[in-house]
C-alpha cells in the first residue's frame, strides 16, 4: 500500500516536480503546478502567523563565516556547510538555518518592554551538504525550503507564545486529517559536547516546556538526545492514512543564542534584561511535507489546493464555444480552470481527468448549452447534477474560502 502511495511516482504523475542530472541529486525543480501548491500552503500558514501578530522579514542566502562562528554553527557543523571563498579571500557559507540572521535584524536597534514580543516569520531555502547516499525524493534534500519564524520575548511571554504556535499547528494539521501526538525532545547530558550553554540553562528550558505540554494536555512523550543545539524543543509527530509516523513541525525554546548574541530589552525599571527566542517551522520543510502530503493523500488534494481545481470537458466541438464562456467566467472568479476541447472520446477524457486527481469535472453538452448550465461532477461525491455557471462558481469559491478538506 506505501508503494503505490510513492510521493516520486505520484509526484511525476501529478506534474509537480521533476529532478534533473545536470542540476544535480536533492535538488528538486518545480513545474509551475508543484509551485502552486508550494505558494498555497505557505499562503495558509502566513494567514494563521499574520493573526498572531507576525511579520515578515527577508535575508541573503550566504553569510560570512564569522557569524556562525558566535552562533556556535561554525564549530558543530562545519562539515554540512557549503563554503564559499570570495576572490577577496573572504570566506562564506550558504545559509544552513535563518536564526543568526533574524537575530541580527532584532539586534538592529534597542527594544522597550513595550515592543515585546518581536515575531519575525520568512519562508526561505536554507542548504545543507548531506552525502549523495542519504538524499532521496523530497524527503531529504540540499535545498529546504523553511516557513520558519523566531520570536524574541520576555520570560513571562513564554508560555503564550508557545501556546499561540501551536494553535497554529493544530489547525494546520487538522485541515488535512493528521493525528498529532508530542515528543519533548531534550538533550542528553552525557553527550556533553553536543550542546551549547550550561546543564542549569538546559534544566531550566527543559523545565519550562514539560509544563507547557502538561497545561496543553498533549499527548507527550520525551526523548533525551533529540535537542537542537542551542535548546530542547516540541517535535510534532503526524499520523497519516495507513497509520505511519512522521516528525513535521516543531516549535523551540533558545536560552543559549540569547546569551551568545547579547540579546535583551529594555524593562520597566531601565534596565536590559535578557530575551528568550522561540524558533519555529509549522511544515518544517515544504519539501518533505509535500511527501508526506502526496502520500496521506494519494495525490488527492482538496480543491484550495489543487493545482487545476476544475476542468471543463465539452461533448464534442459542438459545445466548443459555450465551454470557452465558462472557462473565462470560471478564471474571472479565481478558480484555476482547465479546458480540454481535444478531438478524443469524452470517455477518454474524463477518464484522463480522473487520472489527474481534479477535484471538479464540467460537462456540457446540448442540454447545457441551451440551459446555460453545466453537469458538475466532483471526484469525492460523484455527479451533483447540472447547475447554473454561477451557481457553480460560487460554490467553489466558498469551499475555497474556508479551506474544505
Amino acid at each position: 500500500m506505501a508503494e503505490e502511495r510513492d510521493h516520486r511516482r505520484i509526484g511525476q504523475e501529478l506534474d509537480l516536480f521533476v529532478f534533473s542530472d545536470l542540476v544535480g541529486s536533492g535538488l528538486p525543480l518545480w513545474t509551475p503546478r508543484g509551485t502552486i501548491i508550494r505558494q498555497e500552503l505557505d499562503q495558509f500558514v502566513w494567514e494563521l502567523r499574520r493573526a498572531r501578530g507576525y511579520e515578515r522579514v527577508a535575508i541573503p542566502h550566504i553569510t560570512k563565516r564569522e557569524l556562525y562562528e558566535v552562533s556556535g554553527h561554525w564549530d558543530k557543523f562545519a562539515e554540512d556547510l557549503f563554503r564559499i571563498t570570495s576572490r577577496e579571500g573572504r570566506e562564506y557559507a550558504l545559509k544552513p538555518m535563518n536564526c543568526p540572521h533574524h537575530i541580527e535584524i532584532y539586534n538592529r536597534k534597542p527594544h522597550s518592554w513595550r515592543e515585546m514580543p518581536q515575531r519575525y516569520a520568512e519562508t526561505t531555502m536554507v542548504y545543507r551538504d548531506e552525502q549523495s547516499g542519504e538524499l532521496g525524493g523530497l524527503t531529504r534534500v540540499l535545498s529546504i525550503t523553511q516557513d520558519d519564524s523566531h520570536v524574541f520575548c520576555r520570560t513571562a511571554q513564554v508560555k503564550s507564545e508557545f501556546f499561540k504556535l501551536w494553535d497554529i499547528v493544530d489547525v494546520f494539521y487538522n485541515r488535512f486529517g493528521f493525528k498529532l501526538r508530542v515528543r519533548l525532545s531534550f538533550h542528553d547530558p552525557k553527550e556533553k559536547g553536543k550542546y551549547l550553554g550550561t546543564e542549569e540553562i538546559w534544566k531550566h528550558a527543559e523545565d519550562a516546556l514539560r509544563e507547557i505540554a502538561k497545561e496543553r494536555r498533549a499527548d507527550y512523550f520525551e526523548a533525551p538526545g533529540e535537542a537542537a543545539l542551542y535548546g530542547p524543543k516540541l517535535d510534532f509527530i503526524a499520523t497519516d492514512s495507513i497509520g505511519r509516523e512522521w516528525q513535521v513541525a516543531t516549535i523551540q525554546l533558545d536560552l543559549n543564542l540569547p546569551e551568545r548574541f547579547d540579546l535583551a530589552c529594555v524593562n520597566e525599571q531601565g534596565e536590559r534584561e535578557r530575551v528568550v527566542m522561540i524558533h519555529s517551522a509549522i511544515m518544517g520543510a515544504i519539501e518533505r511535507f509535500v511527501a508526506i502530503l502526496l502520500e496521506h493523500l494519494e495525490g488527492r488534494f482538496p480543491l484550495w489546493l489543487s493545482p487545476v481545481q476544475v476542468k471543463i470537458l465539452p461533448v464534442s466541438e459542438l459545445h466548443a464555444i459555450y465551454a470557452h464562456d465558462i472557462f473565462e467566467s470560471l478564471t474571472m472568479g479565481g478558480l484555476r480552470a482547465a479546458l480540454d476541447d481535444s478531438s478524443e472520446t469524452l470517455g477518454k477524457r474524463i477518464r484522463t481527468s480522473k487520472l489527474e486527481k481534479i477535484p471538479y469535472l464540467l460537462v456540457v453538452g446540448d442540454e447545457e448549452v441551451r440551459g446555460k448550465t453545466a453537469t458538475l461532477e466532483s471526484r469525492d461525491k460523484g455527479k451533483l447534477g447540472a447547475l447554473p455557471i454561477e451557481e457553480i462558481i460560487h460554490k467553489l469559491q466558498e469551499e475555497i474560502r474556508t479551506r474544505v478538506s
